[in-house]
């Protein structure tokens, strides 16, 4: 009995398949036979047409080698004559009253009589008896036209019996299709009959239990689930439900008080969260205004004009250009343009305070539109910066920074988009596998946080960190109030690598190359301008 509907279920299936199955092939075998007696019906056209050409090709070469005395033609004058004859071989040669075999015959007769004269003709022609070729040569030409008027009589009647012979098979083809219509309607009628019997069997039971289900659903969790007496599948799942409804009960009970206890924990950390805002906040209001600094950078600067003190000048200029950049862009993105502007400005303030010491070089490809490419503001300053800090450092008499930007196209990275790829080399320190590593894992956890909209208080202190030892004030500031080399240019790169994943919503568009210690660094960033490229997100 527990196999009950199992059973009629399987029943009706096998009932079904083998109704279809049956109507499929009867439908199958009647196309497939009227399709091979259509296709049969212009056999006899396409014979004649092949004997038409045969022949055309017959009279070409006779006509060929008689004016040229051509062995091509003469070969080819043997070879299409055995085909026509071979051909000619396929007409009717019998004597009746059927009008289209007795075509046929005479149009046999005359090809063996022309093929003799064009044979005559050729062999006069090859004895050089003008007068006689010429004489068979006529001949010839007058029996291509007889049979050319006959075979062209033979395909007209041949296509008008051909034609009323398809017209009948269509009758028949269009016979078919409503024979089989009837069986399908037939065999779907049939279906759904013993599909509703069957099924109408089973939603009897599973009504009330149904009924039941919906109740609980709606949240009435202290409705009395009836008492089924059968003993199939149905009364089973009925059993088994009365059964898990206590278990609910108490299930919910535990997850009401569970989730009570996890809305006051998540009140107390927003509580917490919202303490913190305020306390930074309150700190960076404690800051010198940076506006203030550079426009007083600027009137340094007008000051520095006036007094002649021209290098001066220039260097306040730099600087204000360089902290205006900074407070603009740190809550927006930027010109791949402003980017490179923002690291020369950089490193000609570095060069002032290193008495130009310093050797950085760009290598920019000119078809590159710098101000059309928008990306994240504060990406490359950090990488120089990180270059020079942790790559030349205190070597800046032989050590070099370049910067190359170029295009790639999809096939030759990792995105598979067409990109515009920055790459920040030097020839200093360099850096083992472990520490690449151990920096890209980190950028790698932050920008998969940044894209899964986890981790925000890791990611906005890494992006506080950074813009404030990469943006804010340079690291060679920072040095100095620290006692340290660089310090947090790490933070910053993890910054930098965490913010690209978040604008272009992409994790591969960063990368770190060193041979050692030593051999020098290369840091290279990926940015996708080509189609298909992913849309960017938000300014970071």
């Amino acid at each position: 009995m527990m196999k009950s509907i199992q059973s009629r279920l399987g029943f009706l299936m096998v009932a079904m398949l083998s109704m279809a199955l049956a109507v499929n092939l009867f439908v199958f075998i009647q196309s497939h036979s009227m399709m091979r007696r259509i296709d049969s019906v212009f056999v006899s056209n396409v014979s004649i047409v092949e004997l038409t050409d045969a022949l055309n090709d017959v009279q070409e070469n006779v006509y060929e080698y008689l004016n040229t005395r051509s062995s091509r033609s003469l070969e080819n004058f043997y070879r299409y004559g055995q085909e026509y004859r071979d051909l000619c071989g396929d007409l009717g040669n019998r004597i009746i009253d059927s009008e289209a075999l007795m075509l046929e015959k005479n149009i046999r007769a005359m090809s063996e009589s022309y093929l003799d004269v064009s044979e005559q003709a050729v062999q006069a022609k090859r004895g050089r008896n003008v007068e006689e070729y010429r004489e068979y040569y006529q001949s010839a030409t007058d029996l291509y036209g007889y049979i050319n008027t006959y075979i062209y009589e033979l395909n007209t009647l041949r296509f008008a019996q051909n034609s009323e012979n398809y017209r009948i098979l269509m009758r028949s083809v269009n016979m078919l299709e409503l024979l089989s219509l009837l069986l399908i309607i037939s065999v779907f009628a049939i279906s759904v009959f013993l599909a509703f019997v069957v099924i109408r069997q089973m939603v009897g039971p599973l009504r009330s239990l149904a009924g039941a289900a919906d109740l609980v659903a709606a949240g009435d969790m202290e409705v009395e689930i009836p008492e089924s007496r059968s003993a199939d599948e149905v009364g089973v799942v009925t059993n088994a439900f009365r059964g898990m409804l206590d278990s609910i009960r108490q299930y919910i009970l535990r997850q009401r008080t569970a989730m009570e206890n996890e809305a006051r924990m998540k009140e107390n950390e927003l509580s917490m969260r919202a303490h913190l805002q305020e306390a930074q906040l309150k700190f960076l209001q404690a800051q010198i205004n940076p506006h203030f600094l550079f426009n007083s950078l600027n009137a340094a600067s007008q000051l520095a004009t006036m007094e002649g003190a021209d290098r001066t000048e220039e260097f306040l200029a730099h600087m204000a250009d360089y902290f205006r950049y900074n407070v603009r862009k740190t809550e927006g993105d930027a010109t791949l343009y402003e980017e490179v502007e923002s690291a020369d400005n950089y490193i000609f303030i570095l060069n002032v305070r290193f008495a130009g010491d310093i050797s950085y070089e760009k290598e920019i490809d000119p078809e590159i539109d710098l101000t059309g490419i928008r990306m994240p503001s504060m990406i490359l300053q950090p990488i120089v910066e990180n270059a020079i800090q942790h790559g030349i450092h205190d070597d800046h008499e032989h050590g070099r920074v370049t910067l190359y930007i170029e295009k790639v196209e999809g096939r030759d990275n990792e995105t598979g988009i067409d990109c515009v790829r920055i790459t920040v080399a030097d020839n200093g320190m360099g850096m083992t596998r472990e520490q690449i590593d151990a920096l890209m894992t980190r950028g790698a956890r932050a920008g998969a946080a940044n894209l899964s909209g986890g981790a925000e208080d890791e990611a906005a202190a890494g992006i506080t960190v950074g813009e404030e030892n990469g943006a804010g004030e340079t690291g060679e500031a920072a040095e100095e109030d620290s006692g340290q080399s660089g310090s947090g240019t790490g933070i910053a790169l993890v910054n930098v690598i965490s913010r690209l994943a978040l604008y272009y919503n992409e994790e591969n568009l960063f990368s770190i190359w060193s041979d050692g210690p030593g051999m020098g660094t290369e840091v290279t960033v990926l940015l996708p301008v080509g189609e298909g490229r992913p849309e960017p997100g938000e300014p970071d």
